[in-house]
């Protein structure tokens, strides 16, 4: 058997991980060179006075591609976690006396329609078929093209497809085709606050993640999130690969359009080909020379980023009833937090804000009687970020909190923590501290994405959320596949 072909991976997030694994069952010797302590990237977890807390991703969506990456390695997600379908799903809030319970059973949902405006489960049931298409299309036809070139959505099947898909009407004009009330609109538009972008700028294409919702249903792994960490971290071990963690890659080495070597403060290690799934914009403006840079400053410049985060981690002595694991406080107007983010950048007056409290699921994250909650602010990324601001804002999410339960709450706060542009920055190098990576405009997808290539050096690629096929979790899982798939191609053409 010949030497095996080593492939550095930067970055143990969920695109690193996924294609440290894929790459480690092909037959290359795999190591992965993190910067942090511990692997996930942005779904990290920490623990302090009893509490557990996720520090990123809380929504699980689109389960099978979960099933479908254990899958690969005759694995089940059954062999590594448990999962729990939340029910209900979430709650929303509108105003003082006004939220909406979304329940697990698509029956339930219909009936919940219907009692927001009549005739609207006859319109959700085509809403959602037409979600479902998208969905299996996208998903079967689109997302796992590496999208090196218009060209690989040259076909007769895939134009006639994506004609069906909505591309060119925006989410909020298609959800008033169907629905006349606002409610029942912000009800549908929400995950588009996932995708960094707003109902008006995102492709109705995205549609299909009401599918992922409604249909497939909201899970919870017992643990938290960073039970999928752990997860893939031995799926990655069990198929040889190496993990190296507070090694930030200082230096890249390359020869005759190649990269040999990556070096840390401690260490140089020899390269066949590498994986970057790091923050994109970092490893290219600030790791490779300008004569291999695929994009210029200017270029970063001007793409539409998804917005940044202040999240509070918060500890409370107290049972907070009027939470469920997934709670939106919408009672505030979104087009002026929207106007914060995307149209002229500033802090918001009048946010709306999610939370996230997994101790209705998961009585292991908090002490007996406590509450762990997670709150997430939508920011514009790239603003000032001060302890002044970040205290402002906890005393407003203090207030809002009391309001909404109708509980005092101040003084049952025994741990809070703050996160906002600052540490996305320092933790991940974050282009601009942002949280989700680039919006999904239609002018930022597939091929108009940055690109996973860089034809200046013959051995690299790229993967995570700044590249094909998008933000969030399992786009991630999909990236890593592709770029391990990529490396693989690569690997059988170029000679060493």
């Amino acid at each position: 058997m010949g030497i095996k072909k080593k492939v550095l991976v930067i970055g143990a997030g969920f695109s690193g991980l996924s294609a440290s694994a894929c790459l480690a069952a092909k037959g290359f010797e795999v190591t992965v060179l993190e910067k942090n302590s511990m692997a996930g990237g942005r779904a990290r977890q920490f623990s302090s006075h009893g509490f557990t807390f996720d520090m990123g991703p809380s929504w699980y969506w689109m389960p099978e591609v979960f099933e479908d990456y254990f899958a690969l390695f005759n694995k089940k997600v059954s062999d590594y976690y448990t999962l729990d379908r939340l029910d209900p799903s979430y709650k929303i809030c509108f105003g003082k006396d006004d939220e909406v319970i979304l329940p697990a059973s698509l029956e339930d949902i219909y009936k919940l329609y219907e009692s927001l405006e009549p005739g609207s489960a006859a319109n959700l049931e085509k809403f959602l078929s037409e979600s479902e298409y998208k969905y299996k299309t996208g998903m079967g036809k689109f997302v796992r093209k590496p999208s090196h070139s218009v060209t690989e959505y040259f076909s007769w099947e895939i134009l006639k497809a994506g004609l069906k898909l909505n591309m060119f009407s925006s989410f909020g004009a298609y959800t008033r085709r169907y629905f006349r009330s606002a409610k029942i609109r912000r009800m549908l538009e929400f995950p588009v606050l996932f995708l960094g972008g707003t109902a008006e700028t995102t492709p109705a294409l995205y549609s299909l993640m009401n599918y992922s919702d409604m249909v497939q249903g909201t899970w919870y792994p017992r643990g938290g999130m960073y039970r999928v960490v752990e997860a893939m971290e031995n799926l990655a071990l069990e198929q040889g690969v190496k993990f190296i963690y507070n090694a930030e890659v200082k230096e890249v080495k390359i020869t005759d359009n190649r990269i040999v070597s990556l070096s840390t403060v401690a260490e140089t290690l020899e390269a066949d080909f590498v994986v970057a799934s790091g923050d994109y914009h970092h490893i290219e403006q600030q790791l490779l020379p300008e004569s291999h840079r695929k994009y210029r400053e200017q270029y970063w410049d001007k793409r539409v980023l998804s917005p940044s985060s202040l999240i509070f981690f918060m500890g409370f002595n107290t049972s907070i009833p009027g939470l469920s694991h997934h709670t939106l406080l919408f009672d505030e107007d979104f087009r002026d937090h929207a106007e914060s983010i995307y149209g002229k950048p500033a802090w918001p007056e009048n946010p709306s804000i999610y939370i996230s409290c997994t101790s209705k699921t998961d009585k292991g994250v908090a002490p007996d009687g406590h509450e762990n909650v997670f709150v997430l602010i939508p920011v514009a990324p790239g603003l000032e970020d001060t302890g002044e601001i970040r205290d402002h804002y906890q005393q407003m999410v203090m207030s809002r909190l009391e309001r909404y339960t109708g509980q005092p709450l101040k003084d049952h706060l025994v741990f809070v923590r703050s996160y906002a542009h600052r540490d996305f920055e320092n933790d991940y190098h974050a282009y601009k501290g942002n949280a989700y990576g680039l919006a999904n405009t239609l002018m930022q997808t597939a091929f108009l994405k940055p690109s996973m290539k860089n034809p200046k050096i013959k051995n690299l690629m790229y993967a995570g959320q700044l590249t094909v096929p998008g933000p969030g979790v399992p786009p991630a899982i999909i990236s890593g596949q592709m770029a391990a798939e990529e490396i693989y191609k690569l690997s059988k053409t170029v000679t060493i």
